[in-house]
């Protein structure tokens, strides 16, 4: 059978940020989109997805409308043959078949990255999708009943103990916004009022957030430490298990919740594909986005080691103010404005919880309500589709006067058996 053609010739792989965006940059010449998802996660806004303050469907975006001139296709690329110009896809409903293309795009993002450690993948919960941020709010709320039934105080403790090991972004914000959460869900536990929480972070380096300056960083670390929550830096985890996590300082602590948010890396499925891979498992790219040895396959995103001629002998870091400039510059070079890819950040912003944040713009400094304003300002800015962003404004101008809603849900998804 005659193998389909992508749409204005570019073949997209991947439906996240950087693929989303190329798709939708390229405008009315049009793209097709593999993906097993149809919509684009905007990350940085998962804390609060996991926390309740937003609604989970708002901080997605459907492709089908942020790129309404290209085709989606749900379903994942096995195989590429790069000497006919064609993919294999495979997909749930409409079986196999083959996709050619004239311009490859691969952005297949990245994954949690995962460290031998002793019951790491038993026990510890991940943080990288919408999948992971609702577990995690079910999770965190179960553990709640749970404390508020336990008699026993060692036992009642642990499941009030909540550690998270990684103290990025994602690892700062999301313990910010689920102590948030625990906080307003509290007052609705009789038994638990007053009862002790403990919220642990615990990092391999020597300070939290060490992607910022190191002044906000040691706000961030004073305004955490401030709210009880205890900072393990220069500190590894051991091991954990069901009923505790062992820290590399000797610290045992009885725990039912450990969040493991240190580090991703690029999608195993590179490797498979064939592409040329450095050390860490990205595709090596040229200074125009270009895969290394090929002339019409291109890669960004998570998953490429993109050098940027801004900042010379090194790659771009794994964030979407990055993959959105790569976007934007692979948009123009299938265009055929090429040019090599130059971007010099802008800054760096992340949230403390409610009315707390940290930014760097420009240089200038702002923290505390200021920089959680400016924050929050930025995000809404990225985020696509104006829809979207009246319905994230909406969820946030909601949480200014109510409470956190404290439902657990997790049996969305699994519907009774008719019987």
């Amino acid at each position: 059978m005659e193998a389909r053609q992508a749409q204005g010739g570019v073949l997209v792989v991947g439906g996240g940020f950087a693929g989303g965006y190329v798709a939708r940059l390229l405008g009315r010449r049009g793209a097709t989109i593999v993906s097993p998802e149809n919509f684009m996660l905007y990350t940085p806004l998962l804390p609060e997805a996991a926390s309740g303050t937003l609604e989970p469907r708002h901080v997605v975006v459907p492709l089908r409308q942020m790129c309404p001139h290209a085709e989606l296709l749900l379903g994942r690329v096995t195989t590429i043959d790069e000497e006919r110009h064609v993919v294999h896809v495979e997909t749930p409903n409409a079986g196999a078949f083959d996709v050619g293309y004239e311009h490859l795009v691969v952005a297949l993002g990245s994954t949690h990255r995962i460290l031998p450690v002793p019951g790491l993948a038993e026990h510890a919960l991940g943080f990288k999708d919408l999948p992971d941020a609702i577990h995690l709010r079910n999770h965190v709320l179960r553990e709640l009943e749970a404390a508020d039934a336990e008699a026993d105080p060692a036992r009642r403790q642990a499941h009030l103990s909540f550690v998270f090991v990684g103290a990025g972004y994602a690892g700062v914000e999301a313990l910010a916004e689920l102590s948030d959460l625990v906080s307003d869900a509290l007052r609705y536990y009789t038994r638990l009022r007053g009862a002790p929480q403990r919220w642990v972070l615990v990092d391999a380096a020597p300070k939290i957030l060490p992607e910022i300056p190191t002044r906000l960083g040691d706000y961030a670390a004073r305004e955490l430490s401030g709210r009880g929550v205890e900072i393990h830096v220069s500190t590894t985890l051991e091991s954990v298990g069901a009923e505790e996590a062992v820290l590399s300082n000797g610290a045992r602590i009885p725990t039912r919740t450990l969040v493991w948010t240190a580090g991703v890396r690029a999608n195993p499925l590179l490797g498979e594909l064939g592409f040329p891979l450095d050390e860490r498992g990205r595709v090596v790219v040229d200074s125009f986005l270009r895969v290394q040895g090929r002339e019409r396959v291109w890669a960004l995103g998570d998953c490429a080691a993109v050098p940027n001629e801004a900042t010379p002998g090194r790659v771009d870091p794994p964030t979407c103010q990055h993959a959105l400039r790569q976007a934007r510059r692979l948009a123009k070079n299938l265009a055929g404005e090429r040019e090599p890819y130059r971007y010099r950040m802008l800054g760096q912003v992340a949230t403390l919880g409610r009315y707390k944040g940290i930014a760097d713009v420009l240089g200038v400094r702002l923290r505390g309500f200021v920089g959680w304003w400016v924050t929050r300002s930025y995000h809404l800015l990225q985020l696509p589709l104006l829809t979207r962003k009246l319905r994230v404004v909406t969820d946030w101008t909601t949480s200014l006067f109510f409470r956190r809603d404290i439902a657990e849900l997790s049996g969305l998804g699994h519907p009774h058996r008719l019987e």
